[in-house]
């Protein structure tokens, strides 16, 4: 073999081997990068699933945070309508009370929105309202909403027992950009509650803003076998219950008997309008027999 062959043949080794060593460098990388994608992916999987649950864990508490279990013997022998008491005297005095409210609460646009008032505090509207509600509730076909429009005094927390959530404030301020993120469930079937939330300096003009008649189509419409009940502040104390007037389809106004003077009473009803639905529970009355209070109904 000459020396110019030899040459060659050793030039073609060196090539091969440098070949084989980039080659095998080329490997190494690609087998690293492999792994280092396979690394991101797994991490990225395991990020994935610790969102999965931490937004499965934030759901379940909502839900748990939306759901009050009424004590339904303590409302029981606070004299409040319950499901499980059967027929009672004052369950009786409310089906009565309820009948025309339902028979008129899907004839005319937001006929199905009741608001509850009193001249005065202290004459039982927020008594009477869970009182309608818990016996609308035990209807076959409606269901129905209780809001607690009472910024000044929420009576509806301390009467259900629970504590005040967000809600009916918080919806006009744009805190909360759905009713179902304030709606609250209770263990009565039929019965769903939103609280008044946080109170607020501006609460008539909130009430009275369009964001509140956005809600009120909603409510009224959203369901079409829902009956709203909004049990509002005294006339006589506040502006908002008369901003609120103006916008229901329906007004129940308490009166104390024995106490509301007829004066009160004319000058609660001068502050409607002639097409205004108004209907009277004369509560409190006295019966011969005994010293039990119950209600009589008005229309």
């Amino acid at each position: 073999m000459s020396i110019i062959e030899k040459a060659i043949g050793k030039i073609e080794k060196d090539v091969g081997n440098k070949s084989a060593k980039v080659t095998e460098k080329v490997e190494q990388k690609d087998d690293v990068e492999s792994k280092s994608v396979l690394t991101r992916v797994s991490k990225g999987l395991r990020d994935h699933e610790t969102d999965l649950i931490d937004r499965s864990i934030q759901e379940h508490e909502t839900v748990k945070t939306n759901f009050i279990n009424i004590d339904l013997d303590r409302l029981h022998r606070l004299g409040i309508v319950t499901p499980d008491k059967g027929k009672t005297q004052i369950s009786e005095q409310f089906r009565i009370i309820k009948r025309p409210l339902l028979t008129k609460a899907f004839t005319k646009k937001n006929n199905n929105l009741i608001m509850i008032s009193s001249a005065l505090a202290g004459e039982g509207k927020s008594f009477c309202s869970v009182n309608l509600a818990m016996s609308i509730a035990s209807e076959m076909d409606h269901r129905v909403l209780l809001i607690d429009a009472d910024v000044a005094r929420p009576s509806m927390p301390n009467l259900l027992g629970f504590t005040n959530k967000k809600g009916l404030m918080e919806l006009l301020l744009g805190e909360s950009n759905d009713v179902a993120d304030v709606m609250i469930k209770t263990n009565v079937e039929k019965l769903s509650l939103i609280t008044v939330g946080t109170s607020h300096s501006h609460a008539t003009e909130l009430l009275a803003s369009q964001t509140m008649a956005m809600l009120l189509e909603e409510l009224a419409q959203r369901y079409n076998d829902r009956i709203v009940i909004f049990d509002a502040p005294p006339m006589l104390l506040t502006s908002e219950a008369r901003v609120l007037a103006e916008r229901v389809g329906q007004i129940v106004l308490v009166v104390e008997a024995e106490r509301t003077t007829q004066q009160a009473v004319n000058h609660v009803l001068d502050q409607f309008n002639s097409k205004s639905n108004i209907n009277l529970i004369y509560n409190k009355v006295r019966t011969f027999s005994s010293s039990e209070y119950y209600g009589y109904y008005y229309s």
